[in-house]
């Protein structure tokens, strides 16, 4: 083999210029310039600096890695959850309404989605930030005079949960900190300490339909906030929030200039009866990415369709939110193009009966389920408005057997196979969620089967006794 040695040039860019040459006077030294190193034809290299080397396999996860948690696997797996075998499994616990299969989508969903795979125009990358054509249907199907979109308004992601990480990224700075609802999705927070942003949650008040405690969230305020998130209609809560209250949550970051994050991938799922517009449409100065997506009005949550709608107030984002946003993006190269392609179709061809009958089946739902519960003794339900969550408080006082929510709703499925997510998940002890999404049927019998439980382990309090003694 022809041994003639090489000059290999390291320009920094991935480029590799070899001159095959005579490396005169260069032989056995290794090195002559920076960047330029001594290679035989057989592969063999010299550096002119000995290499520090590892003695023995030390390859450790990134500190990324280590600090991402999501709260509700942390709970959930370390809980034993083994069902009684006499009794089916009711799962209320997971906030996917197709697990059952009684809330199929529309025909008209699938019909979009199955013609933009029969078109073949859409397999390929599309721009990070989506197809124009289907953003611009998004802007179309959101925009309003208070709140106008166009497509440049409209970054396309995979889901609402990718959503709200580029919102979160293009905000915030490791060592900033954020404002998060609690009870509140747990994504939040996993992804902010992930990216060494501390999170302050604020308030929730349960007497109050779960509206925001303006007051607490306002002590939370400091230089280093660098955003509020709004969760409405509310995952855990099952909440919507008035007019007049969206109100008063823009007054409070306005008066600190704090951009807003909306969280309104159920913006459109409220209980008929109640009335709560966009963030957006309210505001005439605060700045808003609202996040949203596919997964639960269309019930297509698998389709991984997502997007932020950027309402920039006064051009307080500016160019430079804008260009963050697209960066971020190409992070993955952009959503799915082949529900991309069926998008226009979707918005533009669902029926009003679909949305309809989906919102009057979560309702239904909701309202038997509240009613049953609430003439449970040592359990409080809060009426929910929207959304397809109902949470539950536990006065665990009447339940001495339990230490907390997460015991209680153990013993819950080891008895009687009923599944209710413990609200610690959410940050907010001795209160449990339920999904209302399943069948009537199997609503009617957890409710039963909760209502068992607990009448065998209810105990009235101490003085409770004694005033029946009197």
């Amino acid at each position: 083999m022809d041994s003639k040695p090489y000059l290999v040039k390291m320009n920094g860019n991935g480029f590799h210029s070899k001159d095959m040459v005579k490396a005169k006077g260069l032989v056995g030294t290794g090195v002559s310039g920076k960047g330029l190193h001594h290679v035989s034809v057989n592969g063999s290299l010299y550096p002119t600096k000995a290499r520090s080397r590892r003695q023995t396999w030390d390859v450790k996860a990134s500190e990324m890695a280590k600090n991402t948690l999501n709260p509700i696997r942390a709970i959930v797996d370390g809980m034993k959850l083994t069902p009684n075998p006499d009794k089916p499994m009711i799962a209320l616990s997971i906030g996917d309404p197709t697990v059952f299969g009684n809330l199929p989508t529309d025909e008209a969903v699938l019909q979009a989605l199955k013609g933009a795979v029969d078109s073949q125009k859409y397999n390929g990358y599309a721009p990070s930030v989506g197809y124009l054509k289907s953003r611009q249907a998004v802007a179309n199907f959101y925009s309003c005079p208070e709140a106008p979109l166009d497509a440049e308004d409209v970054i396309l992601t995979s889901g609402c949960s990718q959503a709200i990480e580029l919102a979160i990224n293009v905000l915030c700075n490791p060592g900033d900190n954020i404002l998060v609802p609690c009870p509140g999705f747990s994504l939040y927070k996993t992804l902010a300490v992930s990216m060494g942003i501390k999170v302050k949650l604020y308030n929730l008040l349960p007497d109050k339909s779960w509206e925001i405690d303006l007051q607490h969230m306002e002590t939370l305020i400091d230089e280093r906030t660098s955003c509020l998130i709004v969760t409405n209609p509310s995952n855990p809560c099952g909440s919507v929030f008035t007019k007049e209250h969206l109100q008063k949550i823009l007054k409070v970051a306005s008066k600190y200039c704090l951009p807003v994050l909306a969280d309104e991938i159920y913006g459109d799922m409220v209980f008929p009866g109640c009335n709560s517009p966009s963030l957006a449409s309210l505001s005439s100065d605060v700045p808003i990415l609202s996040c949203g997506g596919l997964a639960k009005r269309w019930l297509v949550p698998g389709w991984r369709m997502g997007w932020i709608l950027i309402h920039d107030r006064n051009d307080v984002f500016g160019s430079e939110i804008r260009q963050g946003l697209v960066k971020l993006s190409q992070r993955i190269l952009g959503a799915c193009t082949i529900v991309q392609g069926a998008l226009e179709d979707i918005l533009n061809h669902t029926p009003q009966s679909f949305y309809s009958n989906t919102i009057s089946f979560l309702k239904s739902n909701s309202e038997m389920c509240y009613s049953e519960l609430s003439i449970v003794p040592g359990l409080n339900p809060i009426k929910p408005s929207g959304a397809m969550y109902l949470m539950v408080g536990i006065d665990m006082d009447h339940f001495p057997d339990f230490k907390n929510d997460v015991d209680f709703t153990e013993q819950l499925v080891t008895e009687q196979s009923v599944f209710c997510l413990p609200a610690s998940a959410f940050e907010y002890p001795n209160f449990f969620r339920i999904v209302v999404t399943v069948p009537e049927e199997m609503m009617v019998e957890a409710c039963a089967r909760i209502r068992e439980f607990c009448q065998r382990y209810y105990r009235p309090r101490s003085c409770d006794s004694n005033d029946l003694d009197q």
